[in-house]
């Protein structure tokens, strides 16, 4: 291809010797047929630069629509999510009900006559029934519990699969102005609890700060 460039511009350098005065309309056709001729190969190699570019192109949006569809987002937006908000308030609800119950009975046993010894039993025997009963709350919140991380680690092995594939880094910052808020007031307020075990402060610390103030200083 070079070879041929440099044979074409060769004719075009001889043409122009040789017509250097005497140049006619024929011969500025005859000029303009060398130069096309000389350019072709040039406009060809960059045809087929830009079309593996575009293939390029096209072959990684090829391979993000993939990754889109594998995350499937709208199944996260439409369901998964949604459903794990419902399997959380149901919880909230349960351990709502249960802890009232358990008080009401609590209360009810501490400020019971035990002056009849068999009534006060009897009373002492259901109210702790109905506390059993409401225990039993526990083992239907841990089946809602492990359907919710159930959904957390589906949606935690998209994203990470997504994001390995593009390449993703974070971006430093907040989304939006309410993200930047609710960090702040996090902050603010020491909106960190509660805390895992092992974690925060250990209670034995905080029972010796109590005892003696003046020795943590």
């Amino acid at each position: 291809m070079a070879i041929a460039d440099a044979s074409h511009f060769d004719r075009l350098v001889d043409f122009l010797k040789q017509k250097r005065e005497n140049v006619t309309f024929h011969d500025i056709i005859a000029l303009a047929e060398v130069s096309a001729q000389s350019l072709q190969s040039f406009f060809q190699a960059m045809d087929a630069k830009v079309y593996g570019e575009l293939r390029e192109i096209a072959g990684y949006i090829e391979t993000m629509r993939h990754e889109i569809g594998a995350l499937q987002v709208n199944d996260l937006k439409n369901t998964r999510i949604p459903l794990a908000g419902e399997e959380l308030g149901a919880i909230v609800q349960a351990t709502e009900a249960a802890t009232n119950t358990i008080m009401e009975c609590a209360e009810a046993v501490m400020g019971a006559d035990a002056s009849d010894p068999a009534a006060y039993k009897a009373l002492v025997d259901e109210k702790m029934m109905v506390i059993f009963e409401a225990c039993s709350f526990q083992d239907i919140t841990g089946q809602r519990i492990a359907k919710v991380v159930e959904t957390l680690q589906h949606i935690e092995e998209r994203v990470s699969r997504f994001a390995d594939v593009m390449q993703a880094k974070d971006i430093d910052g907040f989304l939006n102005e309410s993200e930047r808020e609710r960090a702040e007031r996090r902050v603010k307020f020491l909106l960190h609890g509660p805390q895992l075990s092992g974690g925060g402060v250990d209670q034995a610390k905080v029972d010796e700060m109590f005892r003696d103030p003046l020795r943590m200083i």
